[in-house]
C-alpha cells in the first residue's frame, strides 16, 4: 500500500475511483491488463489519500445533481483501513450534497456503510451492484480467494432488498471448462431471484484475456486446474474474447429465467438506470434528471 495526492477524483460522467490496484486476488481480473498503465505492483494498492477533499470541492460547486459511480476499475471496499475510511468519507459527502450513488463491489464490508446508503437512498437514489461468478463456495475461494464468498455477497443483496435499496448483479466472468455449467448458472440465478435484484448484467458466458491478466490467469490455471491452460491455448489461442462452448445453451437459460421473474437483463437499459439521477422532493415524489 502507498498513498498518492490525486489531482482529480471525478470524471465528466460522474465516475470515481479512490484507489488503484487490488488485493482480492481474483484470478481473472482484467484490471491487471497492461493497457491500464500501472506504474506499481497491482497488489501495492495506491490510496488516493485526498479523495474526500477533492470530492467535496467538486460536489459543493456542482450545479446539477447526478449519480456518482464507483467500483468499475477498483473495488471501493479493499480491506485497508485508510481505503475504508476514504470510501465512508466520500459517501458522507455524497449524502450531504444530495447526489445519487451507484456502487459496485464484491465485498460484504459494504454493510459497514449501510447507514449511509440508506440515507443516500432517502434523498436520491442508491444502487448497489454486486459481482457473482461462482455458486460453489469452495470453487469461489479458489477463483476469488481474498474476497467475500458468493454466499456472503448473497446476504448483502438480501440486506439491500430489506432496506429498499435496488441491486444489480454483474454475472461475469464465467470461465470456460471451470464454471460454465447450468448448475452454476442456476445457483446464481436462484440467489438473484430470492434477493429480488433489479437486474443482471451479462454479456455472454466466457471471459476476456489480454496482456497482463492472461499471464496471471494462466499461472493460476496451472496451480489449481491442471491441464486447463492447455485446453485454453488449443481452443482460443491468444484471442481477447473467450466464449464458452456452452454459451448458447446458458444464455437461453439466463434469458428465460430473467424473463420469467421480471428481472431486467438488457445491459444498455441497466446502465441507463444506474446513470439516471432521481431525487425525492419534499412531498416524497421523484424528480428525474
Amino acid at each position: 500500500m502507498h498513498f498518492k495526492e490525486a489531482k482529480g477524483i471525478l470524471s465528466a460522467g460522474g465516475g470515481m475511483n479512490i484507489s488503484r490496484g487490488c488485493i482480492h486476488g481474483c484470478i481473472y481480473c482484467d484490471a491487471r491488463s497492461k493497457c491500464y498503465n500501472f506504474d506499481h505492483s497491482f497488489e501495492d494498492v495506491e490510496i488516493k489519500i485526498n479523495a474526500p477533499e477533492l470530492l467535496e470541492r467538486k460536489l459543493k460547486n456542482k450545479r446539477k445533481k447526478c449519480m456518482i459511480g464507483t467500483g468499475a476499475m477498483s473495488d471501493p471496499y479493499i480491506p485497508i483501513t485508510e481505503n475504508l475510511r476514504n470510501i465512508r468519507s466520500c459517501l458522507e459527502i455524497i449524502e450531504k450534497y444530495g447526489f445519487g450513488l451507484a456502487i459496485q463491489t464484491k465485498s460484504s464490508l459494504i454493510l459497514n456503510d449501510l447507514d449511509l446508503l440508506i440515507k443516500i437512498n432517502r434523498k436520491a437514489k442508491c444502487v448497489v451492484a454486486i459481482t457473482l461468478t461462482t455458486f460453489d463456495e469452495k470453487l469461489c475461494k479458489i477463483i476469488e480467494p481474498s474476497v467475500s464468498t458468493t454466499k456472503e455477497r448473497f446476504e448483502v443483496l438480501k440486506t439491500m432488498r430489506d432496506n429498499n435499496i435496488q441491486t444489480v448483479v454483474w454475472l461475469c466472468p464465467i470461465l470456460p471448462f471451470i464454471n460454465d455449467t447450468a448448475e452454476n448458472l442456476m445457483g446464481i440465478l436462484n440467489y438473484c431471484i430470492e434477493a429480488k435484484v433489479y437486474g443482471i448484467i451479462c454479456f455472454g458466458m466466457g471471459l476476456t484475456l489480454r496482456e497482463g491478466n492472461r499471464e496471471y490467469y494462466y499461472k493460476n490455471l496451472d496451480r489449481y486446474f491442471a491441464g486447463t491452460k492447455e485446453k485454453y491455448q488449443r481452443r482460443y489461442g491468444n484471442s481477447y474474447i473467450l466464449t464458452s462452448d456452452n454459451n448458447e445453451e446458458l444464455m437461453t437459460l439466463f434469458s428465460d429465467i430473467c424473463d420469467q421473474n421480471n428481472t431486467e437483463r438488457n445491459a444498455e437499459a441497466l446502465f441507463k438506470y444506474m446513470r439516471l439521477y432521481e431525487s425525492k422532493d419534499r412531498r416524497g415524489q421523484l424528480d428525474l434528471f
